[in-house]
């Protein structure tokens, strides 16, 4: 969907207040993979919700061993993404995802490095296979919506 107008969804925090460095920063400050993972859960709670009608087979994220729904809008040459899932885990994962892109022009999203990201997280290696192919899989809906866009 294409608006002119500001957006409900250009008031997530993620991209915005939050952002992806923040991320890298405060998990930095973690010792051990439990309290990164109760902060990464900690952030999925700051996620707003998404409304139910878009909870469907057009929002959802095929692949991810969770229910994941996502919906984008296009607003003043920036892509704003809205998601929720039904795990906790993975709705903070999808906090993490949204820090890097969300609020950011479709050509910004098209070249963000979003592997040296997870690796500076150190994410991959401590997430199961299933866990990391559905990161994957919402990073390849959101890469989708941009080079729609782009």
């Amino acid at each position: 969907m294409v608006i002119s107008t500001p957006h409900p969804y250009t008031q997530n925090p993620f991209g915005t207040t939050i952002s992806a460095d923040d991320i890298c920063n405060t998990l930095s400050f973690f010792d051990s993979w439990e309290d990164r993972y109760q902060y990464i859960i900690d952030l999925g709670k700051e996620l707003p919700p998404i409304d139910d009608s878009y909870k469907d087979e057009e929002h959802i994220v095929r692949g991810c061993q969770s229910q994941v729904w996502i919906d984008s809008v296009y607003s003043e040459g920036t892509l704003w993404f809205q998601a929720d899932s039904d795990a906790f885990i993975v709705k903070g994962l999808l906090g993490v995802v949204l820090a890097a892109y969300n609020g950011k022009a479709p050509g910004d999203i098209l070249s963000f490095d979003i592997e040296e990201y997870f690796n500076n997280l150190g994410l991959m290696g401590h997430l199961s296979q299933t866990r990391g192919n559905g990161l994957r899989a919402m990073v390849k809906k959101i890469i989708s919506v941009a080079q729609l866009t782009d």
